[in-house]
């Protein structure tokens, strides 16, 4: 079985510092030659995003609930070369996973299923000999005996010597490091997508400053002999002449935080024989799952990307659209503005354009969006529904789509995916049907047809690529007629 070098980064319960720390040690990694890719476990955008954009490594998502052990594993050695180091962002706590209380789409379930050891960080502040018990509990329900270390997370230099002597003295797991309280580094999810060059420069810096204080109070030859990579493997990876131009080209992939096909488009190509979809990637509209889109992208389109927020039109020759999710109703005003946008998606949505609308997507279709502040604004129009602020989340959580009338998928299967909005529709759709994985909670919801999906669920297209190749399969026929 193919296996590659790694490690997971894990935590008894969300807020225990294992983002700050995982972005420390892969800058820290990265400083010191070597090839490091990034994952995120399950449904988020954002910390991908960060390590993309911010950490210049590239960066995905893996999700056991969305695609099963084996696809997920799949996915893993697909995504990390032989010669990466990966590191992985647990959710949640270690073992919470559906509903909070399966195993399944857990961080533990991940580990397992991509075969890599698990670092504990554990928020040490205000804790003495009680870290005992803690750390004791979550290796005895350990079953697959795959936490290899822990890293004590908001403790003092002098307390953490005596931690360490009382932790390896008591228990059978080495304590590879710690990390002081660090309260200048603040990450705010909402707009990290968001930010300026200038802010992107700060954000840059603080992580190197906190990289810089990891590398004195953690082993990183420990992490990486834990993972997989002794201290030969990364010695050779920084000698290795290649590697830099290796990193940058895959770096390279992840441009603008996507996936592009390179194709030189000038007006002179026989462009009849590209599948071109536009792609909607601005400020407004940045959430993306990469594996969806390198999905796209190994079904034969060329993803083009353009700015509903500054372009003006549509790019020329395409036979697709998608609108991906992100923060409409912060541009609402700029949005509603540019009336020329508006008309041409409007207009080539009515000339049987097949698109694909995700969440912020979806409410831009609509006839009108109020923001938070009450203010109503036009819309593209496609959807002759109203879409509004409820001040709490409307739906949360993982979904599985199935159609009343087979269009996208094959009869009786679904599509996975997940929701986490603030808005709502008047109209959210009624052609498919959401459950939720635990419980029999379930909604209508979704507009869709032939050459249409529309609605809140962000869906991960790994999870049943026949969407994909109906998807494909229209955009080339809508192109054929063009060509008549």
């Amino acid at each position: 079985m193919q296996k590659r070098k790694g490690v997971v980064l894990a935590a008894p319960k969300s807020g225990n510092g294992k983002t700050l720390i995982t972005c420390a040690l892969i800058e820290a990694l990265k400083e010191a030659g070597v090839n490091v890719c990034a994952f995120k476990c399950g449904p988020d955008y954002i910390d991908p995003m960060f390590h993309r954009t911010i950490l210049g490594v590239p960066g995905g998502n893996l999700d056991t609930y969305f695609t099963g052990e084996a696809k997920t594993k799949e996915l893993f050695i697909e995504e990390t070369p032989e010669d990466a180091f990966a590191v992985v962002e647990g959710v949640m706590g270690l073992y919470d996973g559906l509903g909070g209380i399966l195993e399944e789409g857990s961080t533990y379930h991940l580990a397992k299923s991509v075969s890599l050891p698990v670092i504990l960080v554990i928020d040490a502040h205000g804790m003495g000999r009680t870290i005992l018990p803690l750390i004791q509990g979550l290796l005895s329900y350990d079953r697959a005996g795959i936490i290899k270390g822990v890293i004590l997370n908001r403790v003092t230099k002098m307390f953490y010597a005596s931690l360490k002597a009382l932790i390896e003295s008591e228990l059978s797991i080495e304590v590879l490091g710690y990390f002081t309280e660090q309260k200048e580094l603040h990450l705010e999810s909402r707009h990290l997508g968001l930010k300026l060059p200038e802010e992107k420069r700060d954000l840059k810096e603080q992580v190197c400053r906190r990289a810089a204080s990891l590398k004195e109070t953690v082993s990183l030859e420990r992490i990486l002999a834990i993972g997989g990579a002794g201290e030969k493997d990364a010695a050779s990876q920084r000698d290795d002449d290649n590697k830099d131009k290796v990193t940058s080209q895959r770096a390279d992939i992840y441009e603008n935080d996507m996936v592009f096909q390179r194709t030189d488009t000038k007006e002179n190509d026989s462009y009849e024989k590209k599948l071109r979809l536009a792609i909607a990637k601005d400020e407004a509209f940045c959430f993306y799952y990469q594996e969806n889109l390198k999905l796209l992208s190994k079904m034969g389109f060329e993803l083009v990307p353009f700015s509903p927020l500054h372009d003006k039109k549509l790019p020329e020759h395409i036979s697709g659209l998608l609108l991906g999710g992100g923060y409409p109703e912060l541009f609402a005003k700029e949005l509603s503005e540019n009336d020329s946008m508006k008309t041409a998606i409007r207009e080539a949505i009515r000339g049987g354009l097949p698109s694909l609308a995700e969440c912020g997507g979806f409410l831009y279709l609509h006839k009108s969006l109020k923001d938070m502040e009450g203010r109503q604004y036009s819309m593209a129009g496609v959807i002759d529904a109203d879409a509004d602020y409820r001040g709490k989340l409307v739906r949360f959580g993982y979904v599985e789509l199935t159609e009343k009338e087979s269009h996208f998928l094959p009869e009786k299967e679904g599509i996975r995916g997940h929701e986490f909005h603030y808005f709502d529709s008047t109209e959210n759709g009624t052609d498919c049907v959401a459950k939720k994985p635990t419980g029999n909670r379930s909604w209508e919801c979704v507009w869709e047809g032939e050459n249409h999906w529309w609605g809140f669920p962000h869906l991960y297209y790994p999870s049943n690529p026949s969407f994909v190749e109906h998807f494909y399969r229209q955009a080339g026929w809508y192109q054929q007629s063009k060509l008549k």
